[in-house]
């Protein structure tokens, strides 16, 4: 995609400008706005059926008309993300946040705000943008990506942890981390903390590329409980790591892969893969060769249909492969 206009503040630039000469903004670089992407028009319904009616509800599904957080979408070349609240939460305490360097990379990071402390999705969208600005830091610099991942997560999880209020330690803002770094080589480096999660879907077949940070999935891996066991397991969604007030530690799982065929990177939030939690079903519901926006509203759109009991977050990246 050929830049014409600063994406600020609109003023004509070239393909060979680096900064704005009218508003100074750095044209290397384009990500989501900070403190989240904006809303979506509220005219018509997410559903697509019709228009908001005079008390606010769609007609058609009854959904009311959102508030700015209940559904985002946000798109870069090669990188898109949509967020939903959902049917049955209140409010949506997901985050992301996705950036590109021209001619470095890209780096992308979810968040899910922890439901039983007070402030969670402003937990999940400061540490999002906190740890993107240090990725994206990173990938223009050319730095080493586990190493950034690292200070990433270390970061954010220092960011969250200054929201806590002494009075009410109990009450903390805390969120679940994942994120991702690729490279202009192909390199895909991934990092998390909690039970977000990264799926690769590519043309040689699927994978999970993330471990839950979660009691039962510990049980699991010291042979205490089964897999069959884990899902139905009342600990099942009980964190042993995050990010924020009370955590023992911010140091992330790090895995790095260089894809050998294009495909898609999906990092999403529990309340996609409560629906498909195994990588043959990411790739059942997303045929490769649809745009990122396209395969991000389609599987938010699977939990949706398949009742859509928590906030879903879902952002997918176009892989070349060739590693």
């Amino acid at each position: 995609m050929i830049m014409d206009a600063c994406p600020e503040c609109a003023a004509p630039v070239t393909a060979q400008d680096r900064f704005c000469a009218a508003c100074g903004r750095n044209l290397r670089l384009r990500r989501t706005p900070v403190g989240g992407p904006p809303a979506l028009p509220d005219e018509r319904c997410p559903c697509g059926e019709g228009d908001y009616g005079e008390d606010g509800a769609c007609p058609q599904c009854g959904r009311t008309r959102p508030s700015p957080r209940d559904r985002v979408e946000f798109t870069l070349p090669g990188v898109a993300g949509v967020s939903d609240r959902g049917r049955r939460r209140k409010r949506n305490e997901d985050s992301m946040a996705f950036g590109r360097a021209r001619g470095r990379g890209l780096a992308v990071v979810v968040c899910d705000g922890v439901a039983s402390s007070e402030r969670a999705e402003q937990a999940s969208q400061l540490a999002a943008d906190t740890a993107l600005d240090v990725l994206l830091t990173g990938v223009l610099a050319g730095s080493d990506t586990e190493q950034a991942t690292t200070d990433a997560a270390t970061s954010a999880g220092a960011a969250v942890s200054r929201l806590a209020r002494p009075e009410a330690p109990e009450l903390a803002p805390s969120c679940t981390f994942v994120s991702a770094s690729v490279g202009l080589d192909g390199t895909v480096t991934v990092g998390w903390i909690g039970d977000s999660r990264a799926y690769l879907v590519a043309e040689s077949g699927a994978a999970r590329l993330t471990t839950d940070d979660t009691w039962a999935a510990h049980l699991v891996a010291t042979g205490q409980l089964t897999e069959e066991e884990a899902k139905t397991d009342r600990r099942a969604h009980v964190l042993s790591r995050w990010l924020g007030s009370g955590a023992e530690s911010s140091t992330p799982q790090v895995v790095s892969l260089r894809p050998a065929t294009a495909g898609a990177l999906v990092l999403c939030s529990d309340g996609l893969w409560n629906y498909l939690p195994e990588p043959e079903h990411i790739a059942d519901a997303l045929p490769l060769g649809v745009p990122p926006l396209e395969a991000a509203r389609r599987l938010v759109d699977v939990a949706l249909e398949a009742g859509g009991h928590d906030n879903i977050t879902v952002v997918v990246v176009q892989l070349r492969g060739g590693g």
